[in-house]
C-alpha cells in the first residue's frame, strides 16, 4: 500500500481516536468545571467554560456541612466503602482458596469443575437480578451490608479465580516440592511459599475486585432502598431527581465518587494491567 493511500486511513484514525477521547473527558471536565462554582456561576447565561471565581464550598458542604444532602453523602460514601472493602476482602480469599487447588493440584473433575466455573462469567449478570433478589428477600438479607456484599462475591468470584489460577499455575513446582519434602503441609506451602510470590496477582485480583465493585449501580439500586445501606453511586443518582439539589453541589458529590477509583487506578496501574493480561492468558 502507497504512503498516499495510507495516509487517508492514518488521519481518519486520529481524528477517531481525538473523538473518542473527547467524548470522554469533557463530561468529566464539566463536572469538574460545575463543582467547582457556586450554583449562580454554573447557571449563568452565557455559560462559562472555565471556573471564573473557583471556590471549594461545595466540598466543604458535603465534607463538613449539617444539612440532608451532605449526611447522605457522607453515609453513602461510608456504605460504599464498606460493601466494597468487605467484599474485596472475601472475594480475594475465597479465589485463593479456590485457584491454589485448581492450579496445583490434580484431583478427579478438577477441568470440568473450573471450566464450570469459568463459564458462569459467560451469562449477563442482570440475568440473575431478580433471583439473587428473591433469595436476598427470603433470607432477610435486602437493606443490609451482608446482601449487597453476598451478591458482589458470588459476581466477582469467577472472575478473580481465573486471574489468581494463572498466577498460581506459573510458578514453579520446584519450590512447592521443596516445601513438600521438608514436612509443610498444603497450606503451610500456599502460606509461606506462594503467597509471597504471588503477591503481585492478588494486589492485581484485589484491586480489579475493589474497582468493580466501586462501579456497581443496579444491584445494590434494587437490594438496597434505605440510605443507611445504599452506596455512592445510587444516591447521586436518586439526588439528580430532586429539582431542590443545586448541581453544583451533586457536581461535587460525583467528583468524588470518581476520585477514588481514579487515584487508585493511578497508583496501581502496573498491578491492574498485570491482573487483566494474566486472566487473558492461560
Amino acid at each position: 500500500m502507497s504512503t498516499t493511500q495510507r495516509a487517508p486511513k492514518s488521519i481518519a484514525r486520529r481524528i477517531g481516536v481525538v473523538l473518542i477521547i473527547a467524548w470522554s473527558i469533557i463530561p468529566i471536565y464539566w463536572a469538574a468545571k460545575t463543582s467547582l462554582q457556586t450554583e449562580g456561576d454554573a447557571r449563568a447565561i452565557p455559560v462559562q467554560f472555565f471556573p471564573l471565581r473557583p471556590t471549594l464550598g461545595n466540598y466543604e458542604i458535603l465534607l463538613a456541612g449539617n444539612g440532608d444532602i451532605a449526611a447522605q453523602i457522607r453515609q453513602s460514601f461510608v456504605n460504599i466503602v464498606i460493601e466494597c472493602g468487605a467484599a474485596t476482602i472475601i472475594t480475594v480469599v475465597l479465589a485463593t482458596l479456590a485457584a491454589y487447588p485448581f492450579a496445583r493440584l490434580k484431583f478427579p473433575g478438577r477441568n470440568v469443575l473450573f471450566y464450570v466455573v469459568l463459564a458462569t462469567m459467560a451469562f449477563p449478570a442482570y440475568t440473575t437480578l431478580i433471583p439473587l433478589y428473591r433469595l436476598m428477600s427470603q433470607a432477610g438479607l435486602v437493606n443490609t451490608y451482608t446482601g449487597i456484599v453476598l451478591v458482589y462475591v458470588s459476581g466477582f468470584l469467577p472472575l478473580a479465580t481465573w486471574i489468581l489460577h494463572n498466577y498460581f499455575a506459573g510458578l514453579p513446582d520446584s519450590i512447592e516440592e521443596a516445601g513438600l519434602i521438608d514436612g509443610a503441609n498444603r497450606l503451610q506451602v500456599l502460606w509461606y511459599l506462594l503467597l509471597p510470590l504471588a503477591r503481585p496477582g492478588i494486589i492485581a485480583t484485589a484491586l480489579i475486585t475493589f474497582l468493580f465493585a466501586w462501579a456497581q449501580f443496579l444491584f445494590p439500586l434494587v437490594l438496597s432502598s434505605d440510605i443507611s445501606t445504599q452506596p455512592l453511586t445510587v444516591v447521586i443518582a436518586a439526588l439528580q431527581g430532586r429539582h431542590v439539589v443545586p448541581s453544583s453541589l451533586l457536581s461535587a458529590a460525583g467528583m468524588i465518587a470518581i476520585a477514588v477509583p481514579v487515584l487508585l487506578a493511578l497508583a496501581f496501574n502496573r498491578y491492574i494491567v498485570s491482573g487483566l493480561l494474566a486472566g487473558s492468558t492461560k
